[in-house]
């Protein structure tokens, strides 16, 4: 699972770069060779997404002891997936401007003050999508962390089980082993008894077999 995983991984980075020296091309562009990179630009970052998607399904699958690590890495790509769509979106400004004075044959000024505001607004949309991100991740590292304090609680009352079953057995033996011992104890008291009643005859026979004899004399 976790080598699915790193594969994934390598394809993310291979395609992140790409993408990265390709934003970086768009606004030295101009006309078809610009749009053409714009639209190379977007196919790639839906790529990534599907790649983002894929390596989280991988996670999910990973155990909850060895998930951890991967959790990290996942919030690590994802930020820098953030990053990569927000430099797309500040060069799609720029070429969005370069179009519209070239149609319009607007001022430079008027330009750069929509460009301003478009990128205020698009910096706050990224601020709003990063909390909402963070707010996931706790969400997800919460339900993780439930799922193994139940998994630690489930064995834990496995093993009191287990234990009272042994501290029975413990006690049924040792129920039997009393009553061996007793047992033994009553038998050895007969035995005794009877060694006893034994030697009282015995001894009384051989003072009546004396006594017979020195009265016969």
């Amino acid at each position: 699972m976790s080598s699915d995983f790193e594969s994934y991984e390598q394809d993310f980075a291979v395609l992140t770069a790409e993408i990265t020296g390709r934003i970086g091309k768009v606004p030295k562009l101009v006309g078809d060779d610009k749009k053409q990179m714009v639209a190379n630009v977007e196919k790639q970052l839906e790529e990534a997404r599907e790649l983002l998607e894929q390596m989280e399904l991988e996670v999910r699958e990973i155990p909850p002891q060895s998930r951890g690590m991967y959790s990290s890495r996942m919030r690590s790509y994802k930020q820098e997936m953030g990053k990569l769509e927000a430099d797309f979106k500040r060069s799609r400004i720029a070429y969005s401007d370069e179009v519209r004075n070239e149609l319009l044959g607007d001022d430079g000024n008027s330009s750069e003050n929509q460009r301003a505001h478009l990128l205020d607004n698009t910096e706050r949309l990224e601020r709003s999508s990063r909390r909402l991100e963070a707010g996931y991740q706790i969400a997800v590292e919460t339900e993780q962390i439930g799922q193994e304090m139940l998994e630690n609680l489930s064995h834990d009352r496995e093993k009191i089980q287990r234990a009272r079953e042994r501290l029975r057995e413990t006690d049924a033996n040792l129920g039997k082993s009393s009553r061996i011992l007793t047992g033994m104890l009553r038998r050895i008291i007969q035995n005794r008894i009877l060694i006893v009643v034994l030697a009282v005859i015995i001894i009384f026979t051989t003072m009546m077999a004396i006594y017979f004899s020195v009265r016969g004399r």
